[in-house]
């Protein structure tokens, strides 16, 4: 018996298409990556450029803002990538605040990821200060992406306060533990409607890959890119797993299913 076969043209994924709508910005990367722990400055510009990410985070307390004595700035061109001030190292609200307003006034940006740390050793938010601090800096105009933890109550808090995003950690700063509770990261999807990036945690290109399906909106990586055995290498894996985890997102998994299904029918048409 003749076989008949029946298709139907898949659905393509046009990347100049899938954008990502931040703020008042769109970009089309969705791949954020950080400045810290690269062996040199011109390591740390290889990574950047081999990611494919087109913003990425400074920290305002951490760099040199003296462009007279050589920096980071001097290898991060700002005409090529959006740079993202982040208030790193910071353990209050007030502190956060005044790094937010010193990124500003030298001219960085008005935008911030917003970071106020409750505990030195695990680097986890103090969400009652984030939030206090999320409000202030909104009302000064700041454009604000606050990383917090993967908890849905506070990353809705965020967004009522005009938070332009929500950033919740896949697992500790640093950790590389990849994303520990997925089930929280997508209960975060369903429970906002601003974009959700996931930041923090991801040490491995699959990590990235596995926040991707979960249907977030990026990710933002550092260590893991900066303590691979070789950067450049891990920056060009973590850009094709973002990629890759996003269409697989897009084109809708399988369902799973306890029992087998065999994988060519003895019967019937193919479609």
């Amino acid at each position: 018996m003749k076989m008949t076969v029946e298709r139907t043209d898949p659905l393509t994924i046009n990347p100049r298409e899938d954008l990502l709508n931040l703020g008042d910005r769109t970009f089309k990367s969705r791949l954020f990556v950080g400045t810290g722990k690269y062996a040199s400055f011109e390591e740390n510009r290889l990574c950047v450029e081999a990611s494919g990410a087109e913003v990425v985070t400074v920290a305002v307390r951490r760099i040199d803002l003296d462009r007279s004595q050589g920096s980071l700035l001097d290898h991060i061109d700002p005409e090529r990538y959006f740079l993202l001030p982040n208030t790193a190292g910071c353990y209050t609200a007030e502190d956060a605040i005044r790094t937010a307003r010193l990124g500003r006034e030298v001219g960085l940006s008005d935008w911030v990821k917003l970071e106020v740390i409750g505990d030195e050793k695990t680097l986890f938010p103090d969400n009652e200060g984030l939030l206090k601090a999320a409000e202030v800096l909104i009302g000064e105009g700041f454009t604000v992406l606050p990383y917090t933890n993967d908890d849905p109550i506070v990353c809705q808090r965020l967004e009522q306060l005009g938070c332009a995003a929500v950033m919740p950690l896949g697992a500790p700063i640093g950790s590389g533990l990849g994303i520990r509770n997925p089930y929280n990261i997508e209960i975060i999807r369903q429970s906002v409607s601003c974009p959700v990036i996931v930041d923090a945690g991801v040490g491995a290109a699959s990590d990235a890959a596995i926040a991707m399906e979960l249907g977030v909106d990026a990710v933002l990586m550092n260590t893991g890119i900066a303590a691979a055995g070789r950067p450049v290498v891990m920056a060009e894996a973590m850009r094709d797993a973002v990629a890759a985890g996003r269409k697989s997102y897009l084109a809708g998994r399988m369902p799973k299913k306890l029992y087998a299904t065999a994988s060519s029918p003895l019967q019937g048409h193919f479609v």
